[in-house]
């Protein structure tokens, strides 16, 4: 790092964290008590702060990542700092374990930005800076940094484990990615990315060198076209299948493959991926929440993917690809059709984002999933189009971790599609600073009317004397 660049993103962090610290101190002002989610994760972390390892609540669905951290953290420096009782694993204190992984997740995304990116030099150190702090502040994440929950602390760990897998440092990656599974199982989705990348870039080498053999240049011209997918599927059967690439595959990834048999173990002793209560979490096939995924990315990252020359592009391919856009809208509709669940959850709590997205669009009229089909292809193809730079293995294998992280899911939840659209958002080519300095004006509106409902719109349930507040 420069050190122009250095110091100007020791600023950009150092005033992110200034803000993210007086935010904080008016969400503990506003809500002292444990909310939602906490009612559960703060009396759990404090069983473990007095020493009470062995006792769980039962309603709590996640490992004790996140408790195991907070003590290791919070106990030795309420020693080192002669801190009350009261005052050791209080909600306050709790929550600021997340404000700690908060600006961890800052300095992470301005480093993977600077890895991924590293060969453009026409990247400035300020488009760094920028894209880091737009990242930082993306709602979703930014929200749950003053709550104790259990994003910022597998986003870290998740996206820690990423950027040891860029560096090559796969021991340490698949160490981290443990971490990140202790946080939610889910995280498991991304230790097979880190391996993934690392076969990703194996093929990509052996694929460029079967065209240099063969001298087919008219493959790379007609990148995307039908015919090309078959040769490359072809190609990719032929290298799996041959024993010598297997035991190289083997041989780069095995501490993530340790993992993955660590996971599975897990799975067969505990019965299912869910700890405690599983009624609520029930795995299913839930396709549309891919296209949920994809609305989603394109309504956060509409500078880059909502254009006018995207939608020309669009139109452009549709009347060159009738046949295969119509195939696509009539799978999607019968994955609708067939495969369109709505959890209680969704439809009972009034404090959430998605039940108003819910019953404003989607319950007003029961055509009204099918209606959006045309959006969800434009989505997914600006999506797709926007990673186009990056090599065909690496699209594919990005697409089975989502949709491996995504359509399990019954619940439409927001929070479920943090780490893949940071991962998204990251390889994606630099935007320009205009298009930069709109998105992150953009977020920090939506985080601006979202934290303004929380701390000073209220509301009460009729059967409740609790007071309730409006979050994502």
């Amino acid at each position: 790092m420069e050190r122009a660049g250095a110091y100007g993103f020791s600023a950009a962090m150092s005033g992110a964290f200034l803000l993210s610290c007086l935010l904080f101190a008016a969400v503990n002002r506003r809500q002292r008590g444990p909310y939602m989610d906490e009612a559960f994760h703060v009396p759990q972390a404090q069983a473990y702060c007095r020493g009470r390892f062995l006792q769980w609540d039962p309603m709590i669905t996640t490992l004790p990542g996140l408790y195991l951290v907070s003590v290791g953290a919070v106990k030795p420096a309420a020693w080192l700092l002669g801190w009350p009782g009261s005052a050791v694993c209080s909600v306050g204190m709790l929550r600021f374990v997340n404000l700690l992984f908060s600006a961890g997740n800052l300095y992470l995304l301005y480093l993977l930005l600077s890895k991924i990116h590293q060969r453009n030099k026409a990247v400035s150190g300020f488009q760094r800076i920028l894209s880091t702090l737009t990242l930082a502040m993306f709602p979703t994440l930014y929200f749950f940094t003053f709550l104790y929950y259990t994003d910022p602390g597998s986003v870290f760990f998740t996206l820690f484990a990423y950027l040891m897998c860029l560096y090559g440092n796969h021991k340490t990656s698949a160490l981290l990615g443990f971490c990140g599974f202790l946080f939610r199982q889910t995280n498991i989705v991304w230790t097979v990315f880190c391996a993934g990348n690392v076969v990703a870039e194996k093929l990509n080498e052996a694929w460029k060198t079967e065209l240099h053999k063969k001298k087919d240049e008219k493959i790379c011209s007609r990148k995307g076209s039908f015919s090309d997918l078959i040769r490359i599927l072809q190609f990719l059967i032929q290298y799996l299948i041959s024993s010598k690439n297997l035991v190289t595959l083997i041989a780069l990834t095995w501490p993530y493959i340790v993992l993955v048999m660590v996971f599975f173990g897990f799975v067969f002793i505990n019965g299912g991926i869910v700890v405690g209560d599983r009624s609520s979490h029930e795995a299913c096939l839930h396709f549309p929440q891919l296209f949920y995924f994809l609305s989603f990315t394109v309504f956060f990252s509409f500078p880059h993917l909502l254009t006018p020359t995207k939608m020309r592009r669009f139109l452009l391919s549709l009347r060159k690809h009738p046949v295969q856009y119509s195939l696509v809208a009539v799978i999607s509709l019968f994955l609708i059709w067939k495969f369109t669940y709505v959890h209680k959850y969704l439809l009972a709590d009034n404090r959430h984002y998605t039940f108003y997205v819910w019953r404003k669009i989607f319950q007003r009229h029961e055509l009204v999933k099918y209606v959006l089909v045309p959006v969800y292809i434009f989505a997914g193809w600006s999506f797709a189009d926007t990673l186009k730079s990056k090599s065909i293995f690496w699209i594919l294998m990005y697409f089975v971790c989502l949709l491996a992280v995504t359509v399990p899911q019954k619940l439409l939840e927001f929070r479920y599609f943090i780490l893949p659209f940071l991962i998204y958002r990251l390889n994606i080519p630099f935007p320009s600073v205009y298009r930069q300095l709109l998105e992150l004006a953009f977020y920090i509106v939506v985080n601006a009317i979202t934290f303004n409902l929380f701390l000073n719109k209220t509301f009460q349930w009729p059967n409740s004397d609790e007071t309730q507040r409006f979050m994502w």
